[in-house]
């Protein structure tokens, strides 16, 4: 596959993940997201480490640095009647500041209303409320992890 100027998808996308990652590092933001001939490409920065999600409307290739990895995407808890998804796309936090304590670890009792998790949207921070009282079963995932809409989050039995 031929992109402009003569390059090929490989070539255009490791540009982009480049492009991206500068644009991370210069303004300070965790994640970015650019989607261009029905390609979809997301860069975002966890603790240090860079992930990289594509996507496409047709097969393409993927290429990422050495140093990027996937974004881990839970593979279980979205048909569970006790999930908590994500309302927005954004960065999950899972304690009001670095230095505070978690709002909840696996096993902890919640009441219902009480702040979970907190999603980063738009440099607004977001909190998650428990939808019932219960048991936190399973948290999927991490501290500063980027989340999808509707991905699950955490179960509470």
């Amino acid at each position: 596959m031929s992109g402009r100027n003569g390059k090929n998808g490989h070539e255009l996308e490791s540009e982009w993940i480049r492009e991206l990652a500068g644009i991370l590092e210069e303004t300070g933001l965790t994640e970015v997201e650019i989607e261009k001939n029905n390609m979809r490409l997301r860069v975002s920065r966890q603790g240090g480490a860079a992930s990289i999600m594509t996507a496409a409307a047709t097969p393409a290739p993927m290429a990422a640095p050495a140093a990027a990895q996937l974004s881990p995407v839970p593979t279980t808890g979205g048909d569970h009647p006790g999930a908590v998804k994500s309302p927005m796309v954004g960065t999950a936090y899972l304690s009001p500041s670095p230095d505070a304590d978690p709002f909840i670890r696996e096993g902890s009792q919640v009441k219902e209303g009480q702040t979970v998790i907190i999603v980063e949207a738009m440099k607004t921070m977001n909190p998650i409320a428990a939808p019932r009282s219960g048991t936190v079963t399973k948290i999927f995932v991490s501290d500063a992890q980027a989340v999808e809409f509707d991905e699950p989050m955490l179960i509470i039995e």
